[in-house]
């Protein structure tokens, strides 16, 4: 597994070599030794699992602490542009996103806590998954509109949730972390 940093603390690219043979092909996407040598973070509690059409934006989604979480983000089918934003009030990089398009099931993303996270789909059938280090809890699960983040979605007619559509914008946001 390559492990690649961002210009984000923390947040992480994960690379899994695809093994191809006749039968087919084989990738391991996780593995605990190789994340406790690099200081990640994941213990899994929960595990999601989200079919999207093309033009859905998910997001941007977070837990307040002492529900936050590590997130590990995998796409197994389809593709999308996933956008995670530094929620974090002492970091280098607060307030700004980072974007990434995934569409290799051998990528994944690590995103620490303290950051929001939400995906535009860019294709129908995007399958993507989410491996979180903490479980749900509806009162500290909220997060910001996704429309308040630096990022040209460049979407004539997004299919947004009307839960995700009434987030607050990023500049009203209250720092938890």
């Amino acid at each position: 597994m390559k492990i690649s940093h961002t210009n984000f603390d923390k947040l992480l690219i994960l690379n899994s070599e695809e093994i191809t043979d006749n039968r087919g092909s084989f990738m391991k996407l996780f593995n605990e030794n190789d994340f406790l040598k690099n200081n990640i973070d994941l213990k899994v509690k929960e595990y999601y699992h989200s079919i999207s059409n093309k033009d859905v934006i998910r997001g941007m989604h977070f837990q307040i602490p002492p529900y936050s979480h590590n997130k590990l983000v995998h796409v197994l089918n389809g593709s999308i542009i996933d956008i995670v934003v530094d929620l974090r009030e002492n970091s280098n990089t607060f307030k700004q996103h980072f974007e990434i398009k995934m569409d290799n099931p051998g990528v994944c993303l690590f995103i620490p806590e303290g950051f929001a996270h939400g995906f535009k789909s860019l294709e129908n059938n995007t399958i993507v998954q989410y491996f979180v280090s903490s479980g749900y809890n509806p009162e500290m699960d909220t997060g910001i509109h996704y429309n308040s983040v630096n990022y040209n979605w460049d979407i004539q007619k997004p299919i947004v949730s009307e839960r995700d559509s009434s987030f607050i914008s990023l500049d009203k946001l209250k720092s938890f972390f």
